[in-house]
């Protein structure tokens, strides 16, 4: 199932999409829509409604240098255990939002990525059960100031402005992430073209890390990282991420 939350005529909904192609019908979703949803019967065309952020996770916890070229192409080592940070959730913005580009920043790249939505989580979760722990996938971009990742030394500002979490557009219950394709494209030019099959470390070894360290809870969303290609946005250009079987997650760039 993919799961969506939309602004409709009457306000805020879940809802379930429906159908395949540009032909895409928004169904509402009565109750909790992360468990076992009913629906209300009401359902609008895609084009009628607005896609928003799917949920607003509890936390995000990024995976860096998951791909051997992205470390590369950065000048740095292959980590020989997953290298994890946080982005704040107030990061989250929706599909088609604008990703606002701050002053203090000369440049902000783009890293499309795979992103895992945790289900029932928990702690010291071991790989062998780890998958019976997500409750889907989505897309993210995760947006990066990357002269102040520099800088800085470590990734909280570089990662943290607002904007710089788009996730979207939905949430695909059933998907098999263990090898698709990931594109990312700059105003319908292709900058990153990958595999998730390149991942470094897998979703399951990312999940049994992470839940080694700090306990995982519903609706927490881990990004697996970025293949090579990333590079700079800038206003008025338009970023959009596609995982094959996922959708396409696409953002404008305004100045902030």
């Amino acid at each position: 199932m993919r799961i969506a939350r939309i602004a409709q005529p009457d306000g805020l909904a879940f809802a379930a999409i429906e159908g395949d192609g540009d032909d895409l019908t928004a169904v509402e979703i009565a109750d909790d829509p992360f468990a076992n949803p009913t629906f209300t019967g009401r359902r609008w065309p895609l084009a009628d409604v607005r896609l928003l952020a799917p949920f607003l996770p509890p936390k995000i916890v990024a995976i860096g240098r998951n791909y051997a070229e992205h470390a590369a192409e950065l000048g740095n080592e292959v980590p020989a255990e997953p290298l994890m940070f946080l982005k704040p959730n107030t990061a989250v913005i929706g599909p088609n939002a604008d990703i606002k580009l701050p002053a203090v920043s000369e440049r902000v790249d783009f890293e499309g990525e795979l992103a895992v939505v945790v289900g029932v989580g928990g702690r010291d979760i071991p790989a062998s059960r780890a998958r019976q722990s997500v409750l889907g996938y989505t897309i993210a971009n995760d947006v990066t100031a990357r002269d102040l990742q520099k800088t800085d030394g470590q990734w909280t500002r570089a990662k943290g402005f607002d904007t710089f979490c788009p996730l979207g557009p939905w949430v695909e219950t059933e998907f098999d992430p263990s090898d698709v394709a990931i594109r990312t494209e700059v105003d319908g030019v292709v900058k990153q073209d990958s595999r998730t099959s390149l991942l470094l470390h897998g979703i399951p070894e990312l999940i049994e890390y992470i839940s080694s360290v700090m306990t995982l809870r519903p609706l927490d969303v881990i990004l697996t990282g970025t293949p090579a290609g990333v590079g700079p946005l800038a206003a008025g250009q338009t970023v959009s991420v596609t995982v094959e079987g996922l959708g396409t997650l696409t953002n404008t760039v305004t100045n902030r």
